[in-house]
Formats: structure tokens, C-alpha cells, sequence
């Protein structure tokens, strides 16, 4: 399978999870890179991932999607208690703060819907399209990495 397709079905699942309801915006981030890194993790990881939809429970903070694609990063290049910290972490994490953000202006839920009403199909389309875009950028980062290329499966739609 192609990066183009991996990347696109990876997409195309979260922001599914997403609209269909199963997940909110972090969850389906959480869940569906946590299958495309082969389940390296039980899928009880989403209930980490529970607080943060809607800017941190509702606060209007950090995009929840953003939330989602650093514990997914986490997963991968996070530490272990004793453990140094692997130095692609804080990198790779800045750098979807800074893709968010020069893409929505933003990475505050409550700035990047400013202009949407809460419960709208509009905002949950811009919110699905949010959750997408993050999956996708992380899933296209962890495909430049060598040393995960044998995890990495394809997500099932």
C-alpha cells in the first residue's frame, strides 16, 4: 500500500470516528494511530485521551485533536519511568503545535471555532476535519521513521 493511501485511510479514520460518534476529536487521534502503530497498546489508551475533547474538558483550551496526536507521539517516543527522554519528543511534538497552528491560526478549540455554533453540523464537520488533519500528520511523521517501519499497519476502515 501506498504512503499517499496509508496516510488518506488514516485520515479518513479518525475524522470518522469522529463524525460517526464512537470517539471525540482526541480519542479518534489516540485510537486510530494506536492501530496504525499495530496495537502496541491496549485500546483502554483512549480512556487518557477522554478529557481532553473540546479544549480540555469543555475549556475551550488546546484542541483536543492536538492533545491526541502528542499522547499518540507519546506512544512511540515517549519514556519509561527512569528513562531519559528520547530526544525526538518535545521536536516532533512542537512541531504539530506549529503545523496546527499555521494551518488554523490556532491551536486553541476555542479560537479555531470561534466563528461556529457549538453543537452545529458545521463545527463538528470543521472539528472531523481538524481530527483528520492531525491523525494524518502524525501517521505521515511516524512513516519517516525507520525503526518503525515493520509496526506500522494499515488501519482498517
Amino acid at each position: 500500500m501506498g504512503r499517499e493511501k496509508i496516510i488518506a485511510d488514516v485520515r479518513t479514520k479518525a475524522g470518522g470516528c469522529f463524525q460517526r460518534g464512537e470517539f471525540y476529536c482526541s480519542e479518534a487521534v489516540v485510537h486510530t494511530l494506536n492501530e496504525f502503530l499495530g496495537w502496541p497498546l491496549d485500546t483502554s489508551i483512549v480512556r487518557l485521551a477522554s478529557g481532553f475533547p473540546v479544549g480540555i474538558g469543555r475549556s475551550g483550551c488546546v484542541c483536543g485533536a492536538i492533545s491526541g496526536g502528542v499522547m499518540a507521539l507519546g506512544i512511540v517516543y515517549g519514556r519509561d519511568p527512569g528513562n531519559a527522554m528520547n530526544s525526538r519528543m518535545f521536536p516532533v511534538a512542537a512541531e504539530l503545535h506549529d503545523h496546527i497552528k499555521k494551518t488554523y491560526k490556532s491551536t486553541c478549540c476555542r479560537v479555531i471555532t470561534k466563528d461556529l455554533i457549538f453543537d452545529s453540523p458545521e463545527r463538528k464537520a470543521h472539528c472531523v476535519k481538524i481530527t483528520g488533519e492531525v491523525a494524518a500528520w502524525v501517521a505521515n511523521k511516524l512513516l519517516d521513521d525507520e525503526a518503525l517501519k515493520k509496526r506500522i499497519q494499515p488501519v482498517e476502515l
